[in-house]
């Protein structure tokens, strides 16, 4: 969730002509992260939080796409997009982890 307000803060810098465009697709992919974790979890079965949890993976690269747009359109630096892109491969490798986790909790039972 830290990761989410961190892209709040940086689309808070997008141009005012993108607020229905690129600054809203962004934050809705990153709040679609912890968002489909947490639904994933409520359900309270592994293959459902498993099934979320991939669906928080394709919100993910979905956003790092959408970084990498606005790094090209230069309504960020290379440093702020270095930054958000390592933050975005950290919660990839975490997540994967994660799924990795959980399929060898199911192959167990």
């Amino acid at each position: 969730m830290l990761f989410v307000t961190k892209i709040y803060a940086t689309t808070k810098q997008f141009p005012k002509e993108e607020i229905y465009g690129l600054t809203s697709q962004i934050r809705r992919s990153a709040v679609s992260i912890p968002s489909n974790m947490a639904e994933g979890f409520g359900r309270r079965s592994s293959n459902e939080f498993k099934r979320f949890l991939h669906i928080s993976m394709g919100s993910l690269f979905e956003l790092q796409t959408q970084v990498e747009i606005s790094k090209n359109l230069e309504f960020i630096d290379i440093k702020t997009f270095e930054d958000l892109y390592q933050d975005s491969r950290e919660i990839e490798r975490m997540l994967s982890a994660f799924i990795v986790s959980i399929n060898q909790l199911n192959s167990e039972k």
